[in-house]
This record gives structure tokens, sequence and C-alpha cells, in this order.
């Protein structure tokens, strides 16, 4: 008599302990960063005019953008659990530094220019090695609730952020609230080191050389892009993704803020706007945790845009604060989930090898090029009212998901079991 031999079972993603760890490790590097956004601002404050504060802030934005291309090809080339520990280290090693110089003397913004300039040209490789990272921690069925989890992480990251990083600032002011965040991000390395990763496939697809060695940065840049606008799935997706943030960036951003100037609602009542709006991502991110998996993703991802379009849209014609709260929170749950989505098929159906560079298209769409409707989003709620810009922001967010029901493989696409 013979016996057959069966594999176990996969382990759940949020029963793993190697995800477990790469989760926490996630969230302590999130909440530093928080912390050190937070002491960022209140130190250039500090340190000079609110015009110069904003020159820092937004300092590093242009390497970031710049350089993001090239950092997904240093993660394909290097690995994503290499490039991400590395990334981790210099991030600490430069907001200690600051710190301690800010506790001994009196610098000027320099520093925290320098330092801003230097966060963004590490998060041009982090990201697109953060991206690439979950598909080498778990199988391809589980990718779905690893994106939730890393939502949860984020949002959670977002509001214990500011309060530690309040609290660091009321201790010993900005040099504390630096040494908080660096020692936050710290805690992100040995974890980082003790995750197990999962080895590529020997075989590379068609035209890719990268495993002889003798390919070039620039031939790997291309080989990416060639695989993102020869994909059945992913080119229609990332135009998905386009139109989905260049509608949806303005109207919860500079947008909103006109918004709750012009209704009276002032600083509170845009908070609890934005509450409303974190409670429902959140909510999306937990419901893909626990599920693990929806079926027929393609379309509900292109059902959600379209609804969270219009959920976009109504909040400049809500007449209470509590209607535009409610409105948020769909908003929320519903760009949320198209958004965790369209992460879960963008980590499903690239090969592994160009994951970081696909994850640095989508990532320069996201953060590179969409914020730069914000001031555009600006000048015309000044010229022609909040409700003109938003039923126009709604409608190119909508397209999002007409793209994703409007192209067959995107719409049938799905996620693995």
């Amino acid at each position: 008599m013979t016996a057959t031999l069966t594999p176990p079972p996969a382990v759940q993603a949020h029963r793993d302990p190697n995800v477990l760890r790469w989760l926490v490790a996630y969230t302590c590097s999130m909440l530093g960063d928080s912390v050190y956004y937070l002491a960022l601002s209140w130190a250039a404050v500090r340190a000079g005019s609110p015009a110069q504060a904003g020159l820092v802030m937004s300092a590093s934005a242009v390497p970031r953008a710049v350089l993001m291309l090239g950092g997904g090809v240093v993660a394909d080339r290097f690995g994503p659990r290499r490039v991400v520990v590395g990334s981790d280290a210099v991030r600490c090693a430069a907001v200690l530094a600051v710190a301690a110089l800010l506790f001994f003397t009196r610098p000027g913004l320099w520093p925290l220019a320098l330092l801003a300039v230097v966060f963004g040209t590490v998060d041009a490789v982090f990201m697109p090695a953060v991206g690439a990272l979950p598909a080498r921690l778990t199988e391809p069925g589980q990718l779905a609730r690893v994106q939730g989890m890393r939502g949860l992480a984020i949002r959670c990251s977002g509001v214990a952020g500011a309060p530690l990083g309040g609290l660091g600032v009321a201790v010993g002011g900005a040099p504390a609230a630096f040494t908080l965040a660096g020692l936050l991000i710290a805690v992100s390395v040995p974890l980082l080191l003790g995750v197990r990763i999962r080895d590529l496939p020997a075989e590379n697809l068609p035209g890719d050389d990268a495993s002889t060695g003798r390919t070039t940065a620039w031939s790997d840049l291309a080989a990416g892009l060639r695989h993102i606008r020869r994909h059945r799935v992913l080119a229609p997706l990332m135009l998905a993704i386009a139109l989905g943030d260049l509608g949806f960036v303005g109207p919860l951003n500079v947008g909103l803020t006109l918004l709750a100037d012009r209704r009276g609602w002032g600083a509170p009542g845009m908070g609890w706007v934005l509450a409303g709006y974190a409670v429902g991502a959140g909510a999306a991110s937990l419901l893909l945790t626990v599920r693990g998996r929806l079926p027929r993703a393609g379309l509900v991802t292109g059902v959600a845009c379209a609804l969270g379009s219009v959920a976009v849209g109504a909040l400049a014609y809500v007449p209470t604060l509590a209607a535009a709260v409610g409105a948020a929170l769909f908003v929320g749950l519903l760009t949320g989930l198209s958004g965790a989505l369209c992460g879960a098929l963008l980590q499903t159906h690239t090969d592994p090898a160009y994951l970081g560079r696909v994850t640095a298209v989508a990532g320069l769409i996201s953060l590179g090029l969409t914020p730069l409707s914000m001031p555009f989003a600006a000048a015309a709620i000044g010229a022609w009212g909040l409700g003109p810009v938003y039923a126009v922001s709604a409608t190119v967010c909508g397209l999002g998901g007409v793209v994703a029901l409007a192209v067959p493989a995107l719409r049938r696409a799905e996620l693995p079991g």
C-alpha cells in the first residue's frame, strides 16, 4: 500500500510569524516616519519663516520623484530586504545625527533641509523595495491579506505618530522628537534582518538578461517599463491608478481645507472629516486582512472606484458637518478598498523579478505626479468655486473605475486563492 504525501496547507499571513515580524518592523518604521515629519515641521517653523519652513518640508519631494524609477532598479538588483534594511539604517543615522546637532547647537535651517533631502533620496529606493518585499514573504494567495495588514499598519501609524511626536516635542523639543523617530526606525532593522524571504524563480521573462549580470541600470529600467506596457492587466491598472489618484488628491487635501474654511467648520471640523475618511480606509484594510481574498477583484476594484468618486463629489454639496463626515467615511471605505485591491493585483500579476520597478512606477504616479494637481485644484477653486472643481475631480477619479470596468483583462482579473 502506498501513501501519498500532500504538502501542508499554506500558513495564513496573519498567523505567520515571519510575516508578523515584517509587519512589526514596517509599523515601527512608519511610526518613526510620522514622528519625523512632525519634528521636522516643528523645528523648521521655530528656526525660520513660514515660507522657509514650507521649503524645508517640500525639499524631500524632488529627489524622491526624480530618483524613484532608479530606486526600483536598485530594489530588483540587490533584493528588497537588503535595500529596506539599508534604507532604514541610513534614515536612522541621519535623524539621530540631526537630533544630536540640534541638542548641542542652534545651526538654523540648513541641517533640516539637508535631512529632508536625504530622506527624499532614501525614500526613492525605500518605497519600491517595500512594495516588492511582500511577494517574497508569503504565498501569492496571501498577498491581498498582506496588503490589508499593511494598510492597517499605515493607518495605525498615522493615528499614533502625531501624538507620539507631540509628546516628544513637549518633553524635550525637536531634539527629543527626532531621537524618538530615529529609535523607532532603528527597531525595524534587527526585525527585518530576521525576516526570511523566498528566492526568485531561476527563470526570467523573455528579453530579461538580469541573471547573467551583464545588464545596465538603463536596460533594467527599460525592461521594467516594457513589462508594464506589454502586460494585459498591469498597463490598464497603471492608468486606473493614475486617474483615481489624480481625481482624489486635490479634494482630500487642499480642497478639504478650503471646504472646511468656507463652511465655517474650522480646523476641528476638518479633523472630523479626515477621521471619517481614516475610519473608512481602516475598515477596508481590515476587511482584506480578515477575508484574505475577494472574488472578482478586478470588477470590485472598478465598482469601488466608481462609487468612491461619487462620494468624493458629494463632499462639496453636503449641507452639514455630520453629512460630510459620513461622505468621507464612504470615500475612505471605497477608495481604500479599490486602492488595496489595486496593490494586491499589482503584486500578484507582476513577475517577481520586476516588482521593484513596477512598484516604482506606481509610486511615481501616486507620490511624484498626482500631488502636482494640488496647486491647480486650489487655483481652480478660487476661480470657479468648490462645486465645479469637486465635480471635475470626481469625474477624473471615476474614469479610473471606468478603465477597470472597460478593459476585459483587468475587469476579469482575479487574486490567487
